[in-house]
């Protein structure tokens, strides 16, 4: 018997305690099991009994969506507010799914508080994976996926999402983007599956893997269908531009994914931010009731954007008019992070004066509650954690190593690929290639993704290590240095730093950047074959370039299993993948697209083969521990006591523990020191207040220390210095615990630490 999806023992007591509410203000009629509070009544009697107990600040409240960091169990409570988001990156911290879990569960119990005891909805981005969880599976960006031309496999990647997903209590995801990327200047051409309808049609299928049989099935989650509609087409790839096309073309190439994507009983569908011929999406009934409740059909949960009334009048700040105009156009939730309880307000003031009718909100509230009752929120309201143990497990980890190798698109091959397994030397170079943080890009922990090892995985260098035969050599230099001709290739994994919507727009001409040119003519200048691996979101201006390269292969954004791209460069997976988009000559042929008469680099579907090699064996499951000679990231820790993450400001710093004070700690798990102790450790730290130390103990907070490490005033909080001192009696495998120790007061952040 699969488990239960959510937890029950909470949701009756609260339950109970909501009867006992209902009892004191409605009377005895209303207290003795409402249909609504009965699961064996069909959902629609449910709604309808329900919407008929509801008063205007009930309903205005389920329209209302806040975010997390802007809202507390009382506020939701008070407000009766439907449904809370995390954007991007604004997760709890550390961002485990037990604590995921309890913030779920602590807005569910206030939204259950409430006289009618109406449960919450959580929506988070899940666009790549559980891209929020920390040690989650992160597959290929959707770009990567329409590489594939494997539907099923993106139904799977669904399933799998979904799984770990609801670990946390969220049962709401806003992907996925079934845009069609029609110009390569757009900073979201990687949440596109393609540039032609097919492409983003067919995988729709992600749709069925979120939302599974049932929405109430243990392991499912509600799917989103964005952005309605048009977003990728925009005049020059303007985030949040104008699409300035007939409704033919509209027609023609941008509404066909969301029609598939309706007819796969798609849960909500998001308003673009973007206008069309002038026009703001989230202000126009025409598209959003005309077209996509009345003539497709839709019978789900019309969202905004963040924020997205904002965009009605393309002014900051919401009117009283842009609230009617929203509404009425066919919106029935609304994102409002701050300011929403002036939402509520403004429109209440617009119900009571009948610029907004009644059966507008009544609509919107059925599709709403309708989702709830499909969901099994009334009788599983909280987080049913007993999928947590699968977040970035091995099962499916592999179903996202197959993605990547599906996803390889093979460019150009002088004959070098595969390269072979056998013993020799091979020179690895490009920021890229040891970078989890680059190979994953935006939306991956945080909203614009962030430099190195933000979470567990593969990185392509680790991949490439794995791959070859004992007693291969593999140098590896970030930037090209130190390769000579005793090399038999070299392999340059390149590209794109990550970004995200609006901040990835690129008006310049789409080459490599410099740091990659000079990575590429150091290779050449050393005479060994060169293979270049371009880790990006869109096509790259590679045409001056390509005549020095032996091999060319896309390898879009491939998220935390770099092995698949080490699997199709030495021939353990055969090459499959096919362009989902055009690859340009240079900036002037943009936009291209498939069937524009235009000749592009390499075309729509191009996609070079070779036979398949020798299967590998399974690499290393990362996340089960660590290598104490590893740079072990500060941030990554199990558990912590008394401190905060917070953002560096430097390059490559990513994340540190900071605001760290006396009797504070943080732990990592499974740390091996091998049979023999390291010598020393460093650690990366930085001080702008008093002395203290950091004590390196074994399994306890007051076990064995093995390394003790004075601190003083470095000159900032982000004034970083290496504290180096000698370690001793550190064999085996421990529970690894940094424990600071000091007269008082905040004195220390912590980056990194590695043994020696």
């Amino acid at each position: 018997m699969p488990a239960l999806r959510r937890s029950t023992t909470a949701a009756v007591a609260i339950a109970l305690c909501a009867g006992i509410s209902a009892f004191a203000v409605h009377g005895t009629a209303w207290a003795a099991d409402p249909p609504y509070k009965d699961p064996s009544q069909p959902v629609e009697v449910r709604v309808t009994d329900l919407l008929g107990r509801m008063s205007l600040d009930e309903k205005i409240g389920q329209m209302t969506q806040a975010e997390r960091k802007f809202i507390s169990g009382a506020g939701l409570r008070d407000l009766r507010i439907g449904s809370v988001m995390a954007g991007g990156g604004e997760g709890p911290s550390p961002q485990s799914p037990q604590v995921w879990a309890d913030l779920y569960d602590g807005f569910q119990g206030a939204a259950l508080s409430t006289p009618l005891g109406i449960p919450m909805m959580f929506g988070i981005d899940a666009v790549h994976g559980a891209n929020h969880i920390r040690n989650a599976t992160i597959f290929p960006h959707n770009v990567g996926l329409g590489a594939t031309r494997d539907p099923a496999l993106v139904e799977r990647i669904g399933r799998v999402t979904a799984t770990e997903v609801v670990s946390t209590g969220v049962d709401w995801t806003y992907s996925p983007c079934v845009c069609v990327a029609r110009d390569d200047h757009w900073g979201r051409v990687y949440e596109s599956f393609g540039e032609t309808p097919e492409n983003p049609n067919a995988m729709t299928s992600l749709i069925t893997g979120l939302q599974g049989a049932s929405l109430n099935s243990p392991t499912s989650i509600m799917a989103t269908a964005k952005h309605f509609v048009g977003d990728g087409g925009t005049v020059g790839g303007d985030d949040q531009g104008n699409t300035a096309v007939a409704e033919a073309e509209l027609r023609a190439i941008h509404l066909p994914p969301f029609r598939e994507a309706v007819q796969r009983n798609v849960a909500s569908v998001m308003v673009s931010y973007s206008s069309w011929n002038g026009a703001k999406l989230h202000g126009n009934r025409y598209l959003l009731t005309d077209v996509l409740k009345g003539e497709l059909g839709f019978g789900g949960i019309v969202t905004t954007d963040w924020d997205g009334i904002e965009r009605v009048d393309g002014e900051y700040g919401f009117t009283p008019e842009d609230v009617r105009t929203a509404v009425n156009a066919g919106i029935d939730s609304f994102m409002i992070t701050e300011q929403y309880a002036t939402f509520i307000g403004l429109l209440r003031a617009e119900v009571q004066a009948g610029r907004v009718p009644m059966s507008r909100i009544d609509d919107a509230n059925r599709r709403i509650l309708r989702k709830k009752f499909e969901l099994g929120l009334f009788e599983r309201p909280y987080a049913d954690r007993s999928t947590a143990s699968t977040v970035g497990s091995r099962e499916h980890r592999a179903v996202a190593r197959e993605a990547v190798q599906k996803s390889q698109v093979v460019l150009k091959n002088s004959g070098i690929l595969p390269l072979p397994q056998s013993p020799g030397k091979l020179f690895v170079a490009g920021k890229s290639a040891d970078n989890i943080g680059f190979q994953s890009g935006g939306w991956t922990m945080k909203w614009q993704g962030a430099d190195g090892p933000i979470t567990s995985g593969t990185t392509v260098l680790q991949g490439i290590r794995n791959t070859v035969a004992s007693g291969t050599t593999v140098a590896y230099d970030k930037d090209g240095n130190g390769i000579d001709g005793s090399y038999r290739a070299a392999i340059a994994v390149i590209g794109e730093k990550p970004y995200a919507e609006y901040e990835g727009d690129r008006e310049d001409d789409l080459r490599l950047d410099a740091e990659d040119r000079a990575v590429l003519a150091r290779l050449k200048a050393s005479g060994v074959p060169v293979v270049t691996v371009v880790l990006s979101g869109r096509p790259l201006d590679v045409t001056a370039e390509l005549p020095d390269l032996s091999a060319l292969v896309a390898g879009w954004l491939p998220g935390t299993e770099g092995q698949g791209v080490a699997d199709v460069l030495f021939g353990a997976a055969r090459p499959t993948g096919k362009l989902p988009v055009s690859w340009a000559r240079d900036v002037s042929q943009q936009p291209i697209n498939a069937g524009d008469g235009k000749t592009a680099l390499f075309p729509y579907g191009h996609g070079l083969t070779y036979d398949q090699v020798i299967p590998l064996p399974e690499p290393p499951l990362p996340g089960n521990g660590w290598n104490a000679r590893d740079t072990i990231r500060a941030e990554s820790y199990t558990g912590e006591s008394g401190t905060q993450l917070e953002d560096c400001g430097d390059a490559g710093c990513g994340r540190a523990v900071a605001y760290i004070s006396p009797g504070d700690h943080v732990y990592f798990d499974n740390v091996d020191f091998g049979g023999t102790s390291p010598g020393s450790v460093t650690a990366r730290i930085a001080s702008g207040a008093s002395s203290g130390s950091i004590e390196y103990r074994l399994d306890s907070v007051t076990g064995p220390v093995v390394a003790t490490a004075p601190v003083t005033p470095t000159g900032g909080w982000e004034t970083w210095t290496d504290r180096t001192v000698p370690v001793t009696g550190a064999t085996g495998k421990h529970r690894l615990y940094l424990v600071f120790t000091g007269p008082g007061g905040d004195f220390l952040n912590v980056n990194w630490v590695r043994f020696q």
